[in-house]
């Protein structure tokens, strides 16, 4: 647990306690060292296809690193199994919470996404620190999303994201496909 003491959160129905603002879960995430490789095993299991872009500082932009700014380069494919977002991430450049975790894990699930649950970003960063929770890594995707991790690990064993998806936000182009675009 973490040294945040509480007190005991009361059920408030089958699906929230009194204390919850986490959201909806929206994506689930796998760090690798090999973006083609992994999204290929991904794929034989029957998940995609996959949009892969190279985000960089042209796509990611304000982003930090461990409360400093940080420019950063990874690959990032994105696949959907019904409501669920799937992506997988390979480090390439620069500090980053991904590089951290296959240093010190090798690949494997890195984070869950929550959406905004209808609250103000801003209001948002800070209910996530009011528990006890630090930003480690943030940033702006395509100019539109921003998203934070947080260091929620010792509580939960993964580490926990929040993004704000404005109305009617599309993913931009991606670079190419795996293994083939969606049909029109």
């Amino acid at each position: 647990m973490s040294s945040l003491k509480t007190d005991t959160p009361r059920a408030m129905s089958a699906t929230a306690l009194d204390n919850s603002f986490m959201g909806n879960t929206v994506q689930i995430c796998v760090v690798t060292r090999d973006l083609p490789r992994k999204i290929e095993g991904m794929t034989r299991l029957g998940l995609g296809p996959w949009q892969v872009f190279t985000c960089g500082p042209d796509l990611v932009t304000d982003t930090t690193y461990r409360g400093r700014p940080a420019e950063m380069t990874f690959r990032l494919a994105i696949a959907f199994s019904g409501s669920m977002m799937w992506e997988v991430i390979q480090p390439l450049d620069g500090p980053s919470t991904y590089a951290d975790f296959l240093d010190q894990h090798g690949e494997g699930l890195h984070h869950v996404l929550v959406d905004c649950n209808d609250i103000d970003w801003d209001e948002r960063l800070r209910a996530f620190e009011a528990r006890g929770y630090q930003i480690t890594q943030s940033g702006v995707f395509a100019g539109q999303v921003p998203f934070a991790y947080f260091s929620t690990e010792e509580d939960t064993s993964t580490t926990i994201e929040t993004a704000f998806f404005p109305a009617g936000f599309t993913l931009p182009e991606p670079e190419h496909w795996y293994p083939a675009p969606a049909p029109a």
